[in-house]
């Protein structure tokens, strides 16, 4: 985090000079979202492979996991089973998401924030428009989005992000490759209103002492990471049925069919699978990207 800030102290003049308000926030989101993307990447993958039903029929075939099978036995198997650096396995298709996909949502934020409110947002207009920033993000990225859950699910054998758009159109066409947006929609849009409402309020009711020198990023962090843990909760069923649409486009015909299948063989705690995983990975990212996001913004004259 801090070897970005001095790069971008340096640079401040020539973007000041060179890049609108839009770019800047762009180049600002799409670097925040590389850090946080590859650190927290193996709690991704965790996550997609608690979702998954042949993963998890393979680690309870295991003697003494069956019914067990939790967070640690998934992260273990894969170490055992692969090798330490498999844990970040899916992590292209990942960095082809995120980094454009964060800089995309930051850019559309700051623009709907400067264009249509005085830049402090109402609650209601934090929601709206962190909505619109990842729904327009999403729809863009869907594609990659399918690759990104199917190679970290180890199902599929493809050979790269293009090999796995290529052969996906050629074996489901564009449904295939925007398999799963409504609810990938249901849980990012919602996750990212929900986080910006609950981020901008607490930022709104702590000190401006605190947001400044060297408590500035250590608040903003704890704010990021206490807005993430109640959006994680709300939006994780919108997830474990993305997951299930875009792994098995076969066997699920729709939204309602992945529903009453969760509830059928798990029950309500079916739409909860991968909650632990991704509640840190979604809540760290989520701090981790927005701290380094108000840094930069900062050093690069946006703010």
């Amino acid at each position: 985090m801090g070897f970005f800030i001095p790069l971008f102290s340096n640079l401040h003049s020539d973007l000041d000079n060179n890049l609108s308000p839009v770019l800047k926030a762009f180049l600002a989101g799409s670097i925040s979202g590389t850090c946080s993307t590859v650190l927290f990447q193996p709690l991704d993958l965790v996550k997609t492979r608690l979702q998954s039903s042949s993963q998890v029929a393979t680690m309870s075939s295991r003697p003494g996991l069956a019914g067990t099978i939790g967070m640690m036995d998934i992260l273990s198997g894969i170490v055992q089973r692969e090798h330490m650096f498999a844990l970040w396995k899916g992590m292209t298709p990942s960095l082809t998401r995120c980094v454009p996909g964060v800089g995309l949502y930051f850019a559309s934020m700051h623009w709907m924030k400067t264009t249509f409110t005085d830049g402090r947002p109402t609650p209601a207009q934090a929601m709206t428009i962190g909505v619109a920033a990842r729904s327009l993000s999403g729809i863009c990225l869907i594609p990659i989005t399918v690759v990104k859950t199917r190679v970290e699910s180890g199902e599929y054998a493809y050979r790269g992000v293009s090999d796995a758009l290529k052969m996906i159109y050629r074996n489901e066409g564009l449904r295939g490759l925007s398999c799963g947006l409504v609810p990938t929609l249901f849980r990012d849009a919602p996750f990212s209103g929900l986080y910006l409402v609950f981020y901008s309020q607490i930022k709104q009711a702590l000190p401006k002492e605190l947001m400044v020198g060297d408590l500035a990023a250590p608040t903003h962090f704890t704010c990021g990471l206490l807005a993430g843990v109640l959006a994680s909760l709300v939006t994780q069923p919108a997830d474990v049925i993305k997951t299930k649409m875009q792994l098995y486009p076969g066997r699920y015909r729709s939204i309602l069919h992945v529903m009453v299948f969760l509830h059928q063989k798990y029950g309500v705690k079916g739409y909860f699978k991968g909650l632990m995983p991704r509640m840190l990975r979604r809540t760290l990212i989520a701090a981790m990207a927005w701290t380094i996001y108000e840094q930069l913004t900062q050093s690069i004259g946006l703010k």
